[in-house]
């Protein structure tokens, strides 16, 4: 495979009411939060899609910039995306757009990542 500028991959996730007590159980809130899906799992949704998509293995977060637009709904469709923008092999570096949206298209969040990949210029 080779990495260029535009590639894209996204991930396709429901977040359910049970996903939310879990959530509230791990982090210790005892609550559930107020019909939004807490920004650390929208986090999780690029996390994995930089991780085991794309770019994939051997991945190394460096940075990452999330805005929140509105909130993310419980027990509805969301879609998470990044799209190559820029490729530095030089540096071994790839920056990323990244995006979250519903079924019907409202944006969530939207950010930047950048990521290291050793052999990016071999990708």
């Amino acid at each position: 495979m080779t990495l260029k500028l535009g590639d894209r991959a996204n991930v396709t996730r429901i977040f359910t009411s049970g996903d939310m007590d879990q959530f509230c159980a791990i982090a210790g809130t005892g609550t559930k939060p107020p019909g939004a899906v807490p920004g650390p799992l929208i986090g999780g949704l690029f996390s994995y899609l930089l991780g085991v998509e794309l770019p994939g293995r051997g991945t190394n977060y460096l940075k990452q910039d999330l805005e929140f637009l509105a909130p993310a709904p419980i027990e509805e469709e969301l879609t998470a995306s990044v799209k190559v923008t820029r490729i530095r092999p030089d540096k071994h570096l790839v920056d990323l757009k990244t995006i979250c949206q519903t079924a019907s298209g409202e944006i969530i969040c939207r950010g930047r990542a950048l990521v290291y990949v050793e052999d990016v210029g071999k990708l």
